[in-house]
């Protein structure tokens, strides 16, 4: 196997987040489920934007958050995914390329806008997303040149792709190029209720074409359907070649076939607000990972990275994560 130019390529729905503080009241007011991913159009999106208190923009996207991780932690990234020629369009791809980010994805040039997610903060810091895929769901095949994807180390990608056929198509292309060329591929199942769309479909890929698996408690509980941690952390030994499984506070736990590593969570200050709390996990783990670090290590620095970013608000670090560890 030959050397690669990356660390880590990410694939993944390119978004731009608009995240305001929100009480449970409004969530009420316009039937949102607390802590849920939902899909909205973009009437949808302008009624909401347009009720919704002063927002911060920022680049986003679960997969964009975690390259723009790697990068912080000094990693080398690529990524992949689909905007408009428009001004969110040129904010996504400038944001994401400062970060040290390589994007080279062609925009769109007709369509949809490009992509916005509507995140509500509620005082206990939960997150509420609404999703207006716009340019996202032009992403497809085409958008996927083979020898980038050899180019790097692991190839990850987002649960959350699954939601646009074409953009599916992409990552069954990607993971088969990553594989064919002696690498690796990864995914985060994004959220339960993505879980709950395409269930037997992941536990596919878990078992046939995934080699790193991200999930959070609730995610991986659904998958296998079962009530308790315990017994999604028995189902998933057995069909995981290895997977990293957050808890929040009680940290990770990462199984490996016979082997269980147990990571406390990384301290944290005050819990202002946990969206891609996640997302960077998996930067910091991927990014161990790929450095040659052992498992449980790659878990703590996977902690680190989630314990900065809900330490703001925000789904981007605030300060370089290499200073951290």
């Amino acid at each position: 196997m030959t050397s690669a130019a990356f660390d880590v390529l990410g694939i993944g729905n390119a978004i731009v987040d608009v995240i305001s503080r929100s009480e449970e009241a409004f969530l009420g007011k316009h039937g949102l489920v607390k802590g849920s991913m939902m899909l909205i159009d973009e009437a949808r999106a302008e009624k909401l934007y347009a009720a919704m208190g002063p927002g911060v923009e920022v680049s986003g996207g679960s997969c964009g958050n975690t390259m723009a991780g790697i990068a912080s932690f000094g990693g080398r990234g690529a990524y992949i995914g689909k905007v408009r020629n428009d001004q969110l369009g040129a904010v996504f791809g400038h944001d994401l390329k400062a970060t040290g980010v390589s994007f080279e994805t062609p925009s769109a040039t007709s369509g949809p806008a490009t992509a916005r997610c509507l995140i509500l903060v509620t005082p206990d810091a939960q997150r509420t997303m609404n999703t207006y895929l716009g340019a996202c769901t032009g992403l497809g095949p085409a958008d996927i040149e083979t020898k980038r994807v050899a180019a790097a180390q692991v190839t990850y990608v987002e649960g959350y792709l699954w939601d646009a056929p074409a953009a599916k198509q992409a990552v069954l292309k990607a993971m088969d190029a990553a594989h064919a060329a002696g690498r690796l591929v990864s995914i985060t199942l994004s959220d339960s209720f993505c879980v709950h769309r395409y269930r037997d479909e992941f536990r596919a890929l878990v078992r046939d074409k995934v080699d790193i698996l991200f999930a959070n408690e609730s995610e991986i509980k659904s998958l296998y359907q079962v009530d308790s941690f315990e017994a999604a952390l028995e189902a998933t030994r057995k069909e995981a070649k290895i997977a990293a499984l957050t808890r929040s506070e009680k940290g990770s736990v990462v199984v490996k076939g016979g082997e269980v590593h147990t990571v406390p969570a990384a301290p944290v200050a005050r819990v202002v607000d946990t969206t891609g709390a996640g997302d960077l996990y998996a930067a910091g783990f991927l990014f161990g990972f790929t450095n040659g670090k052992p498992l449980a290590e790659c878990a703590r620095l996977g902690g680190v990275a989630a314990a900065e970013i809900i330490s703001h608000v925000g789904a981007r670090p605030e300060q370089a994560l290499k200073g951290l560890i």
